[in-house]
Order: C-alpha cells, then sequence, then structure tokens
C-alpha cells in the first residue's frame, strides 16, 4: 500500500479517536474556548491536513490508484459528517445543514456505484466537489472554536471575537451548503449518461 493511501486510511482512524473526546469529559478553558473543542479541532485539523497531503504525494509520485479514488472522498465523508453530528448534539449547528450534506453524498455515492458497475469507471471528486470539501473543513474548524450556536450573531447580543467569530462560522456554513447542493447537482449532470440506460 502506497503513502497516500496510508493517509487516507489514518484519516478515517483519527474520526473515532476524535469521536470519543467528549466522554473523557474534559474540563478547562483556554481563552475562552473549551479545551475539549480545542482537542476536537487539533484532531479534526490534522485530519483535514492528510485529505491535502494525500492528494499532493499520489499526484506527485504518480500513485493515484483506483483504490485511493474510491476511498479519499469516502474518508473525507466520514470524517465531514462525524464532525457535523457532534457540532448538531453540542448545539452549534442546527440539523438541516448535514441532512442536506448526507444526502448530497448518498445521491452521489449511489451514482458513483452505478457508474462502477456499468461501465468500471471510479468517479474522482469533482471542482465543485473539491470546494465543497474545502469550505466544510473550514466551517468545522472555525465552529470548534465558537462557543455560540451557528446564526447566533443576527439574534444575540455578541460583541468583539466571539460576534466576529459567530458571523464566520455562519457564513462559511452558508458556503459549504451551497458548494455542497451544487456540487450534488453537477454529479446529476454528470450521471444522465449513465442513469438513462438503467
Amino acid at each position: 500500500m502506497n503513502l497516500p493511501n496510508k493517509l487516507t486510511i489514518f484519516r478515517i482512524i483519527l474520526v473515532p479517536i476524535m469521536v470519543i473526546i467528549p466522554l473523557f469529559g474534559i474540563d478547562g478553558e483556554l481563552m475562552g474556548i473549551p479545551i475539549q473543542n480545542l482537542i476536537i479541532d487539533l484532531i479534526f485539523i490534522i485530519a483535514s491536513i492528510t485529505d491535502k497531503l494525500d492528494g499532493y504525494l499520489a499526484r506527485k509520485n504518480n500513485q493515484i490508484t483506483t483504490f485511493g479514488k474510491f476511498l479519499d472522498p469516502l474518508a473525507d465523508k466520514i470524517l465531514v459528517l462525524a464532525a457535523m453530528v457532534m457540532l448538531v448534539e453540542m448545539s452549534k449547528l442546527p440539523s438541516w445543514i448535514p441532512i442536506i450534506v448526507l444526502t448530497r453524498e448518498f445521491v452521489v455515492s449511489g451514482y458513483r456505484l452505478v457508474a462502477v458497475e456499468k461501465d468500471g469507471k471510479v468517479i474522482a471528486a469533482s471542482k465543485w466537489g473539491k470546494l465543497k470539501t474545502v469550505s466544510q473543513m473550514f466551517a468545522i474548524i472555525l465552529a470548534f472554536l465558537d462557543i455560540h450556536a451557528f446564526g447566533e450573531c443576527f439574534f444575540g447580543s455578541l460583541q468583539g471575537i466571539e460576534l466576529i467569530l459567530n458571523i464566520l462560522v455562519t457564513i462559511m456554513m452558508i458556503i459549504q451548503t451551497i458548494a455542497t447542493i451544487f456540487s450534488g447537482i453537477d454529479y446529476l449532470k454528470g450521471a444522465r449518461d449513465v442513469i438513462k440506460d438503467i
């Protein structure tokens, strides 16, 4: 197994580690941010870096494989959806956002499976899909640092850094949701040749 694929598997392994952190009941704050959230965010950032690194190494060393094309986007889905579910549980994110993300992932994954079955073709991530992934990573990283809920900047009495951070989180979450929808539409447009013969 080449290094890019090992990094992808490492990213998947980091997910359950990230998810169990709240079970330890870590107390304390650093600059007003719960230490527990900082640890979760650090794990998420490391996992996100491996996402960029494995793709870069695969292209640079000509190590792009069918296994990597399949596993890399799957690892991204697992990481992002796990983080979003955690944010919903923390009351930081409304459930409709991960529902949209999950719906898109089911649709795209179904299309990919049909494409593999029909033509033996593995569909790599599109530009819209890559934009979605990048915007999701930034939105989630900021959300774990924000001690307030999504959109509270519009209804609460936040001030200073807390207000700025909440605005950034809210805007980034909206951007990633829009990118998620458009990347799904992009895949569906490309799926017409596959679907019409089913």
